[in-house]
């Protein structure tokens, strides 16, 4: 073999770096790919697990409902972004270093190379063998929603097309329905401008159907390039050699005039036609909702090739959260941010957060605001945050840094004591309906801005300061009680609104001194308040 992986583990490596750092169950019992597989890892999401504490799952002995076996095979799931530490590992770096590195890398894209012989390519399968056993149903392909799948589906495969006008190639990572032997079913969704399908327009015009190529298990850090956001005139693989540092090693298909990564598990080639649709789905979509069946795109098999011994790479999708919100989450929000700060300077937002749990990224977007930003900035972020690409937005939420966009307790908190409706609500008709269920009479959208920042200085927040609540948490440890996994806000803080003096007030009820500061309320009693007026801060002098 002519190549020499460097910089970068191929899917492998990096599944052995999850088993070493103790990221991995191994499964070595029988599991039915079609109906036990996915809901057993789907637990992991829907039973209480907290992220940190999910891992990826990697089954060696797979089975599918007829009692089949697969020998040489396995499946993993959750082995790309079970949690955020998973993908960190795929991208070989700390997880706060995650977002300035999709920065660098699409700032300093690094081109492949080509190689003749690769991994991808070990064993060869064309031809009547692929109708012989040897095509996709020989793949151990799972089905992700059983009960309402309507069949095994491709969730991990990066599918490779090329831009036939300049000649870039694209990696989108769209969900294949097998629909036979040589033959499976691709939805590329048009409405986000996904590159396939805009490639796919390309062909159509020019009458030829479109070669394609879907990647399945390719090494992590070109996987994460295919559900990020990148121009349309950008080879994703270029941006996965800026992430690793060196180039990526691709080599060309047996059958069709594409690239793809070397150190690969399975290359499926063939063409997609242009001159007809075919059914696909329904399938469990990241929405939340089943995806009913409608007509997409339709390829035809004319290869496939992979090493001899290979995994399957296979991700928890549809209701979130799950593994494939988790990429997108960690790779969106650094761009949103660079967008909002970096290209329109707009200085006072310090974070972009997206709601991750059942809305699935793309409806809710939160931006903290620095305090004393102007609200022509805020309004101006809002915008901005709402306008950066047609599928994400619809609800953007401006919130201050005190408030914690990854609590929706937090954000609602805001929404109700920060924000008057009246005028700090506006409405933007025209936006298109983007990724969710299909209803007639529904395809136009509308964007939803909310500015829930605070207008003036607040109260502290109304729990114990910070160093009685850490004398109680020692207490807390010491009496053996049960472990304790603080939510925020766990301690009391100043908002603004608030006085040296009643600080002095408080700091002698901490220790038992209440009745001075009676006294000093007496000596400042008044005929003329009315009930509730404030005392702002009178101060008591010498009382003593």
């Amino acid at each position: 073999m002519d190549y020499t992986p460097a910089g970068y583990n191929d899917f492998d490596a990096h599944l052995k770096t999850l088993q070493d750092q103790g990221l991995l169950y191994r499964i070595d019992r029988a599991i039915d790919k079609d109906a036990e597989m996915h809901p057993l890892v789907r637990w992991q999401y829907r039973g209480g697990i907290a992220e940190a504490q999910r891992k990826a799952f990697l089954f060696t002995q797979v089975t599918d409902a007829a009692g089949r076996t697969y020998p040489g095979a396995q499946v993993a799931i959750g082995a790309l972004a079970g949690n955020r530490r998973i993908y960190a590992l795929g991208m070989n770096r700390p997880e706060d270093a995650i977002g300035q590195a999709w920065l660098d890398a699409i700032a300093h894209p690094i081109d492949p190379r080509q190689v003749q012989q690769a991994p991808c390519q070990e064993v060869v399968i064309t031809g009547d063998a692929l109708r012989a056993g040897q095509g996709l149903d020989a793949l151990p392909i799972p089905v992700s929603t059983p009960g309402y799948d309507t069949a095994p589906y491709f969730t991990a495969a990066l599918w490779v097309s090329r831009d036939p006008e300049t000649g870039i190639q694209n990696l989108g990572l769209y969900r294949g329905n097998l629909k036979a032997a040589d033959r499976v079913a691709v939805m590329m969704e048009r409405s986000t401008l996904a590159g396939g399908a805009v490639h796919w327009d390309k062909y159509k015009k020019l009458g030829q159907p479109m070669p394609v190529a879907a990647v399945l298990g390719a090494p992590p850090i070109v996987a994460f390039t295919g559900p990020q956001k990148l121009p349309l005139d950008c080879d994703e693989i270029t941006v996965a050699g800026g992430l690793a540092g060196c180039p990526i090693n691709i080599v060309k298909c047996k059958t069709q005039d594409l690239w793809v990564p070397a150190e690969a598990q399975v290359i499926v080639e063939g063409f997609i036609a242009t001159d007809a649709l075919e059914p696909e789905g329904p399938f469990g979509e990241s929405h939340g909702y089943m995806a009913l069946e409608e007509y997409n795109f339709s390829m035809t098999v004319t290869a496939i090739t992979r090493r001899t011994s290979y995994t399957i790479a296979s991700i928890i999708s549809q209701v979130t959260p799950c593994e494939s919100s988790v990429i997108k989450k960690v790779a969106y929000e650094p761009l949103y941010l660079a967008h909002l700060r970096d290209h329109l300077n707009i200085k006072g937002v310090t974070r972009v957060s997206m709601h991750e749990p059942l809305t699935n990224l793309r409806r809710f977007l939160f931006l903290s605001i620095a305090r004393g930003t102007p609200k022509t900035e805020i309004w101006r972020a809002l915008e901005g945050a709402a306008s950066f690409t047609p599928a994400i937005g619809k609800f953007c939420v401006a919130i201050d840094e005190d408030i914690d966009p990854e609590d929706t307790d937090h954000v609602l908190w805001a929404l109700a004591y920060r924000c008057n409706p009246a005028v700090d609500t506006h409405v933007i008709p025209h936006r298109g309906k983007g990724h969710g269920p299909a209803f007639k009479g529904c395809e136009i959208d509308s964007t939803m801005l909310i500015d829930a920042t605070a207008k003036a200085d607040y109260p502290p927040v109304a729990l114990p300061k910070q160093e009685f609540m850490e004398r109680a948490r020692a207490i807390w440890e010491e009496l053996q009680l049960p472990r304790l996994t603080p939510q925020s806000p766990w301690c009391g803080y100043s908002l603004g609104d608030w006085s040296e003096e009643w600080d002095a007030c408080a700091d002698r009820a901490a220790k038992g001194d209440w009745l001075t500061n009676g006294r000093r309320s007496a000596a400042n009693r008044s005929r003329t308040a009315q009930p509730q007026d404030q005392a702002r801060a009178i101060r008591l002098g010498d009382q003593d």
